[in-house]
């Protein structure tokens, strides 16, 4: 059993030390180098060509949102425009019916107070 065990440390350790001659000898084969090469080459498009993607999509967001904005902006404008004039009569309105109303009821006062000032009591 001892010597089973002697034999394959023996095998072990003469492997492990002529393993990185054996490998440094053999002359890498060219299919192999560019084959990774060409994959990391795709990746790196890959890569180039989603980020391309993603700034066309934000400048399209961006856009939109700015004209988004600048249609909500004319909008909101056109809508106080119209929302002021719309005061602006309904205010001229009232008041012209104050004056009115005011003048006749001024006018009634006036009288009676001139007819209250004619007659003694």
């Amino acid at each position: 059993m001892k010597t089973q065990r002697q034999i394959a440390a023996l095998l072990l350790g003469v492997s492990l030390t002529w393993a990185p001659a054996f490998a440094l000898s053999q002359t890498p084969t060219t299919s192999q180098d560019p084959g990774l090469k060409q994959d990391a080459k795709d990746a790196g498009h890959e890569v180039k060509k989603a980020a391309e993607d993603t700034g066309h999509a934000v400048k399209k967001g961006t856009t939109n949102a700015y004209h988004s904005t600048k249609r909500g902006t004319r909008k909101a404008y056109h809508a106080t425009k119209h929302g002021t004039k719309k005061a602006y009569s309904a205010t001229k309105h009232g008041a012209t019916k104050a004056y009115d109303k005011t003048k006749d009821t001024t006018k009634g006062a006036v009288e009676g107070a001139k007819e209250g000032a004619k007659k003694p009591e």
